[in-house]
């Protein structure tokens, strides 16, 4: 076997082209935008690279010069841990132990002689919301941004010596036909009662004017503490820009107190049902292949983004009477959803995995992330459990 490391465009090509190869007889695996992978590995199109980030790929050939696996290896200086911690990511390989560890030595090398201490993975090369997570139970087709893999790649990683850091729950539920906890109604109830509290879709001109700067205010107070970042209204802008072209104003909904934002939950339609079509390529065939499927065979599938109610707002009813006031427009049978999937639910989060409980929803895929101290001796931590 012999490693090489991605330096030229026909090397970029065959980083990608060799998971197409290795999934082409899987029916639930969805080819990825070729973009949405290449662009995180060149400074252009990935900011992280402006504020320090370093990246290596590396390819595995066999004694025939085939592909037969794959690996990335970065440093994110945006990850805060006790220890300096690595990623690996993007990883693909055939049923071979041997090839497997060899590309995991090859990253914990690279990693340790840039100083890092640990490794987590299989992550992104960015924020925690894509490429993150090995699957390893709902091998159903994947949502957008979300990996799928062989289920074999769980035994390469443990028996590595990887260990559980956090699981990633995605809850399903159907959107009609279906209640909710009494207690979470009950408490929707009370807070429903009280005239401060307003609920309602964020449409037209304030869905693109206002929307950015209400979100940016709700996820400041309601995630930066715990996810170590806050954004900035140009960011929250970008976003919601970046999202236009698939946002359906029916699956925006806030929360509002005398008038501020206190609450959001952000959805949009599961736009993996239309990128399957596509083949990876969003050139010229592939957006009118993208445009005819969205306007005659939309996504009858909602994916939750992102859900938060501002601390002061928090266990007093408000996110219970936000999904009971939007679920009476959702139960409607001219609604074209569904179910919805709620993506990327740390075991960490014990709240937010309550808010699904309360919802009815089951848990419909698991994600794990590893972690392997280079310290074999150190004491290993899993993740911190958020209050």
């Amino acid at each position: 076997m012999k490693l090489v490391e991605v330096t030229t465009s026909a090397h970029q090509k065959e980083f990608i082209e060799m998971a197409v190869r290795l999934y082409k007889n899987e029916k639930n695996w969805i080819r990825p935008l070729d973009k949405d992978i290449e662009g995180l590995f060149h400074p252009e199109t990935n900011k992280l690279f402006r504020n320090g980030a370093k990246c290596k790929r590396w390819l595995l050939e066999n004694d025939k010069g085939e592909t037969i696996g794959r690996v990335a290896a970065f440093i994110n200086p945006k990850m805060k841990e006790k220890q300096p911690t690595g990623g690996l990511g993007f990883f693909e390989c055939i049923d071979s132990q041997e090839a497997a560890f060899l590309l995991f030595d090859t990253a914990k090398a690279w990693l340790e002689s840039e100083g890092m201490e640990a490794m987590d993975g299989p992550i992104n090369f960015g924020e925690r919301d894509k490429w993150w997570g090995l699957l390893v139970d709902g091998f159903s087709e994947p949502n957008y941004n979300m990996p799928w893999n062989f289920k074999y790649y769980q035994k390469f990683f443990e028996d590595y010596g990887f260990k559980l850091y956090f699981k990633q729950f995605t809850y399903m539920r159907p959107v009609q036909n279906l209640g909710f906890d009494e207690k979470m109604i009950k408490r929707a109830n009370q807070i429903m009662a009280n005239p401060d509290y307003t609920f309602r879709y964020i449409k037209g001109k304030e869905l693109q004017e206002k929307a950015p700067e209400y979100f940016m205010t709700v996820y400041n107070k309601a995630w930066a503490r715990h996810m170590g970042k806050s954004i900035a209204l140009k960011e929250a802008q970008l976003m919601f820009g970046k999202m236009k072209p698939i946002i359906d104003p029916r699956l925006i909904y806030f929360a509002f107190y005398k008038g501020e934002p206190v609450g959001f939950f952000i959805q949009i339609p599961e736009i993996n049902q239309i990128f399957k079509h596509v083949n990876g390529k969003m050139d010229l065939i592939g957006k009118l292949k993208f445009l005819w499927y969205k306007t005659f065979s939309p996504p009858n599938k909602m994916l939750g983004l992102v859900f938060g109610v501002v601390p002061d707002h928090q266990g007093k009813g408000v996110e219970s009477a936000m999904i009971i006031t939007y679920d009476k427009m959702s139960g409607k049978s001219s609604f074209p959803y569904k179910t919805i999937e709620m993506n990327w639910i740390g075991d960490f989060n014990p709240k937010m995995m309550r808010v699904c409980e309360q919802l009815l929803a089951e848990i419909y895929k698991t994600h794990h992330t590893y972690r392997y101290l280079f310290d074999r001796e150190k004491p290993f931590e899993r993740h911190r459990i958020f209050d």
